[in-house]
């Protein structure tokens, strides 16, 4: 009988050491998983907000950009003599260089941080930039339609930063 309870006790240890070796390498590997799908979860959330931070900085960016160009249209409305514009509109242009160079640099990060689609109307954004300044340095240069043309090149800008704010909103909440 002795042997026998030795053999009982000797095969319910036994057992019970497997069972826990088991549960242990079971508990390991949930732990590992859980561990793996939080680090996903955080790279997706830092990459949310990183891509978020740069889709504002860029809109906001853009907005001081316009604010320029509704100055410069202030200053040819004002109907004040070309001698008095001249000062204030190199003024403006060299603001608008300053706010290039930022602007220039938000593109840049949304660049790296994507998607492609986002990027893209980043660059069709700076682009649109191009018009406004070349008319302006134009006036600036003396030329009497330039007011005109600076005029009319502001609502394709304002439609390219539209554009870009869509695209950023589909990005950021997959609208």
């Amino acid at each position: 009988m002795v042997d026998s309870a030795l053999w009982i006790s000797s095969l319910t240890a036994g057992t019970a050491v497997l069972a826990s070796w088991v549960t242990s390498r079971g508990t390991a590997r949930a732990a590992q998983i859980q561990a793996a799908a939080t680090e996903r979860t955080q790279r997706v959330v830092r990459v949310s907000e990183a891509r978020r931070a740069a889709y504002v900085s860029l809109i906001e960016q853009a907005h001081k950009m316009a604010e320029l160009y509704w100055s410069a249209s202030d200053i040819y409305a004002s109907g004040s003599p070309r001698v008095e514009q001249l000062p204030q509109l190199k003024e403006v242009r060299a603001s608008l260089r300053e706010e290039y160079g930022k602007l220039r640099h938000h593109i840049w990060v949304i660049a790296l941080e994507g998607p492609d689609n986002v990027a893209a109307a980043a660059e069709a954004l700076r682009l649109a930039t191009r018009p406004p300044y070349r008319a302006l340095v134009a006036s600036i240069d003396g030329d009497p339609d330039a007011a005109d043309t600076f005029d009319e090149c502001y609502d394709p800008f304002w439609n390219s930063v539209l554009s870009f704010v869509s695209a950023a909103r589909t990005a950021v909440h997959g609208v």
